[in-house]
């Protein structure tokens, strides 16, 4: 029987220890927890769909494990499916690329750490600039990968988005790459085609700088702003580092599978570091990929039901005393302001003084559970975020209760 009992030489790494574990996925075996325990608890915390995976891919991936695909795979993908990719990138995203320029991961997470290892030299001080509030993991796997995050804080009055004037102020000497994720985790805003194309225009003053370009939420959005991807503008083109996958758009969250479209000798790299860490995402996954690309009407139609729920939820949190909320026009989450209440007393007497606190407050006295955003970085300690990944009953009836709490502050 192994013993708890660690000896000084046998510590853990700086690394281990100065990685701290993702809070969304805490919030998410907190609410699991609470329910095994027979508690009834709304949630808006999970960051992804709610809808099963489409029975079109299950039956591919069966058929594929039926007829032998059980076997080791080309590191990089399968033909076929990297070919399904770069046809999709091609058609649907205007990307000059061929399967050369794709490589296929265990996630969109993992597309991102490979592509930041290939690029970033540990000890060399190197940075990436990164608009805030962030997803969580983003700062996380830039220390990984030996380099740090440069934020460029934004706030709610500007949609959490960022001029091409902020982004190069931050641009040192020792800038490696910016990051862009849009539409955006946790905030639920996109940038517009022309805010795009405007930082792409100072990109071009950096023609060293890579761009990686988070565009996993590309197929959810909800107003009259078109998706446009990066990599489509020819003059930055071979600056682009495209991150995507099918977790979010096709309900594949747990399938784990992630692309990248990026220079050829940027793929390479990937795929040999890939091939030393795990070799390849699951062998009968590969037959999904193209069968879940061409699946355009099962997405149109899990996307007008985010679209009702987007509406739904901003029109409730419009109703809350003393909060302001940028509308959400993609992803599935909205990032509402609460630094409000930060200081005062909750109506069971909780001491609220950040959003850890409040959520926890929230979660005690109202059995709904929100992720605080303390974690995301810029001005996201004064927000909580909430996921509309869930039914309209539960954010009619969850929502509700915030309201009715917050009015008894």
């Amino acid at each position: 029987m192994q013993t708890s009992t660690i000896l000084p030489n046998m510590g853990l790494s700086d690394r281990a220890k100065s990685i701290p574990p993702s809070i969304t996925l805490a919030i998410g075996a907190k609410v699991k927890e609470l329910k095994a325990a027979g508690c009834k608890v709304i949630a808006f915390g999970a960051g992804e769909p709610d809808f099963a995976t489409p029975d079109r891919i299950c039956d591919a991936a069966i058929q594929a494990l039926k007829s032998g695909v059980t076997h080791y795979m080309p590191s990089a993908g399968t033909p076929e499916a990297r070919e399904a990719i770069a046809d999709k990138l091609r058609t649907q995203n205007n990307i000059d690329c061929t399967q050369a320029n794709i490589t296929i991961n265990a996630g969109a997470k993992m597309s991102i750490n490979l592509a930041l290892m290939s690029i970033l030299d540990p000890g060399k001080k190197q940075e990436v600039v990164v608009p805030t509030p962030a997803w969580v993991s983003y700062k996380p796997m830039i220390e990984l990968a030996g380099g740090k995050m440069i934020e460029v804080p934004t706030s709610v009055g500007t949609d959490f988005k960022c001029t091409p004037e902020e982004i190069e102020g931050a641009i040192t000497p020792n800038t490696k790459a910016i990051m862009l994720n849009t539409p955006s985790n946790p905030c639920g805003t996109m940038y517009t085609p022309d805010e795009l194309r405007a930082i792409a225009k100072m990109m071009e003053r950096h023609p060293d700088i890579y761009i990686l370009s988070d565009e996993i939420y590309e197929r959810l959005t909800y107003s009259d702003i078109e998706h446009l991807s990066l990599g489509s503008i020819p003059e930055i083109a071979g600056q682009v580092i495209t991150i995507n996958g099918l977790s979010k758009a096709y309900a594949m969250t747990g399938w784990r599978v992630g692309y990248v479209c990026a220079p050829e000798p940027i793929v390479k790299a990937m795929n040999t570091l890939q091939s030393q860490i795990n070799s390849s995402i699951t062998s009968f996954c590969y037959a999904t990929i193209p069968v879940a690309l061409g699946m355009n009407d099962e997405v149109e139609s899990m996307r007008q039901i985010f679209a009702k729920r987007s509406a739904l939820m901003f029109e409730l949190i419009q109703k809350w005393p003393n909060v302001e909320c940028a509308k959400p026009t993609g992803a599935f989450y909205t990032f509402p302001k609460i630094s409000y209440y930060f200081g005062k007393t909750s109506p069971a007497g909780t001491k609220i003084t950040d959003a850890v606190s409040f959520a926890s407050a929230l979660l005690d006295e109202t059995s709904v559970a929100v992720v605080p955003g303390t974690d995301f970085g810029g001005c996201g300690p004064d927000h909580m975020r909430l996921s509309f990944a869930c039914s309209e009953d539960q954010i009619e009836e969850g929502v509700t209760k915030i309201g009715d709490w917050l009015a008894k502050f």
